[in-house]
């Protein structure tokens, strides 16, 4: 009986721990960037915080993606905040559980 308990818990420490790995990523709709050295500064900015684990920038669709690290929490105004000391302005941000590469095919296949 008590393998059998040890099996359970060990299988619902197992899933919780993968549920809390989930990828986050805040995707910002930003206005005003016109070219790649505008993506590059945004990018480049975002990338030196140490939530984050990776960037897209997408011109044409206006979006800047940023997966954070597991564990890694990042509030919108801090993204807004950076964005906008770059000389942007944010229209949006939402939550997305896709990691940037997913994002990044999806944005690029429009």
């Amino acid at each position: 009986m008590h393998k059998i308990l040890l099996a359970f818990i060990l299988s619902i420490s197992l899933f919780s721990n993968t549920a809390l790995a989930a990828t986050q990523t805040l995707k910002a709709t930003v206005n005003g960037m016109v070219c790649a050295f505008c993506a590059q500064g945004i990018e480049k900015k975002i990338r030196a915080l140490s939530q984050t684990q990776d960037v897209y920038v997408n011109l044409k669709q206006r979006i800047v993606a940023v997966e954070l690290k597991a564990g890694q929490t990042l509030s919108d105004d801090t993204l807004k905040g950076l964005i906008k000391d770059a000389g942007y302005d944010v229209t949006f941000i939402e939550m997305s559980e896709h990691p940037v590469a997913q994002i990044k095919t999806e944005m690029e296949s429009k």
